[in-house]
């Protein structure tokens, strides 16, 4: 029999596909990889009598797991990591100082920062979602990931309001970002051989009129795409849609036919349980950023309800001036630990649940199942490699139970990935970025973050939020 040519084999021990509705664990298997796609999963003997490859990867001292899958991030917040945390208020009073006064080079530097670190972390699909986001699909697509992104459309002026404040719609600032959204949609969508996605993301209802969400909505039905939106994220929301319309969210939504399976729901923290079932009734998909939103209002949004109605829940982690880090190992921790606090239950948010959610749920929750999520035959090959010589992964149990799963979700964390694999090519290696520069990007972020600093500091004091007390107080 002659033998198949395959770009690539891994050799694993442990290894979980998440096939099934577990975590799918198998031994001692290998994977052949062709065309950026697994051509087949099969035990080690059966592989090489089958393919020969170019490149072989001995991964029988790490665990394989699928790529990871951020389903919500703002990237180009990643150069104002760090300003906006324990601070009541966050959207204005932390991180507006800073994004009002932020540039479109403040924003493509730490655009490429988060990405870096995401990836670095074994994250091989970027979530993405703002404005002017040609910049990071070209780092996206340079790094090698999949991009499924989201471009922000939005009616209220950019400015700092006060609480309390009805925000300001602007017919001519709608009409620029929406133009801005089918441009990139236009350019993006499809692109890289698909691994580049593009959905309509009108910010939230609170920030755009009712005829952009159904415009939006109505493209994303045309194109076969998702419409993505932050949905019920807070108290903040829910009081700007009681004042111009007056009724939360939402219903308001649903009695308009603005939900169904097109419609990915980010955040949902201020949502009741029964619109919780109402928008699992309609087909609609939830993102949760644990990490971010207990950070940002000491809350954790209802994933739990959302779970138990049937609904599919991906993981995000959001933004650096909120979560501080973007790591989709972090989220599952914090899932994990919040929702077992929340209903006072050790057995609620188990650590293989949250596996799910980080690979083939999250995967699920924003249409992309079909080509990641797990690891079988016909999938893009994104896989990482765990390194298992960690305190964090040892000792290793495998019988009367297996512990890697625990000791990966709970103590290990994205700097334990080795070797990140997307699309069957190796883009980290040894910890090593192989397709990016991060020593430049760390530079030069630095030195947009110095300029930002001067530009938002007038604003910072005369806001004097949180953070400018403790600076006064000398406690930051």
């Amino acid at each position: 029999m002659k033998m198949k040519q395959a770009d690539m084999i891994v050799h694993t021990h442990h290894m979980y596909t998440m096939e099934g509705d577990g975590v799918g664990y198998h031994l001692d298997d290998s994977v052949a990889i062709v065309n950026g796609k697994i051509a087949k999963i099969a035990p080690r003997d059966e592989i090489e009598r089958e393919f020969t490859a170019v490149e072989t990867l001995d991964a029988t001292a790490h665990l394989v797991l699928p790529g990871l899958i951020d389903g919500h991030m703002h990237s180009t917040n990643c150069a104002m990591r760090g300003i906006a945390q324990d601070v009541g208020n966050w959207m204005m009073h932390g991180a507006g100082p800073f994004q009002t006064n932020a540039t479109s080079a403040t924003r493509r530097a730490g655009s490429k920062l988060a990405i870096a670190e995401a990836v670095m972390n074994g994250t091989t699909t970027i979530g993405e979602e703002g404005f002017a986001l040609d910049s990071p699909c070209e780092f996206i697509q340079k790094v090698g990931v999949r991009g499924n992104v989201g471009v922000r459309i939005r009616s209220a002026l950019n400015r700092v309001y006060a609480p309390g404040e009805l925000y300001e719609y602007d017919e001519k600032y709608t009409e620029e970002t929406f133009s801005a959204a089918k441009d990139v949609f236009n350019q993006w969508h499809g692109a890289d051989n698909g691994r580049i996605r593009v959905m309509f993301a009108p910010q939230g209802a609170d920030f755009v009129s009712e005829e952009v969400l159904h415009e939006a909505l109505d493209l994303a039905h045309r194109h076969n795409t998702l419409m993505y939106l932050h949905l019920s994220q807070g108290s903040r929301e829910t009081k700007q849609m009681m004042m111009r319309y007056g009724s939360r969210t939402i219903p308001w939504m649903i009695e308009r036919n603005l939900i169904d399976d097109h419609v990915v729901g980010i955040h949902l923290t201020d949502a009741l349980p029964e619109e919780v079932q109402q928008m699992v009734g309609r087909g609609g998909r939830m993102v949760l950023c644990s990490a971010s939103i207990g950070l940002i209002d000491g809350i954790q949004p209802p994933a739990k309800l959302f779970q138990d109605a049937g609904g599919m829940v991906g993981l995000g982690t959001d933004q650096a001036n909120g979560n501080n880090e973007h790591s989709i190992f972090n989220e599952m921790r914090m899932t994990a630990l919040f929702n077992k606090l929340k209903y006072e239950d050790p057995e609620v948010m188990p650590c293989w649940k949250v596996l799910r959610m980080a690979t083939i749920e999250g995967a699920r929750a924003i249409g992309i199942d079909d080509a990641v999520g797990s690891l079988e035959a016909g999938k893009d090959a994104d896989l990482i490699l765990l390194k298992l010589d960690t305190p964090a992964m040892r000792p290793i149990y495998t019988k009367p139970m297996r512990n890697l799963v625990p000791n990966a979700v709970y103590a290990a964390c994205g700097r334990d990935v080795d070797t990140v694999i997307s699309g069957g090519r190796v883009i980290v290696k040894d910890r090593k970025p192989q397709t990016f520069d991060l020593e430049e990007i760390l530079a030069e972020v630095q030195e947009e973050a110095d300029r930002l600093a001067g530009k938002a500091e007038k604003q910072f004091w005369e806001i004097r939020g949180a953070n400018a007390l403790y600076m006064e107080e000398n406690k930051l």
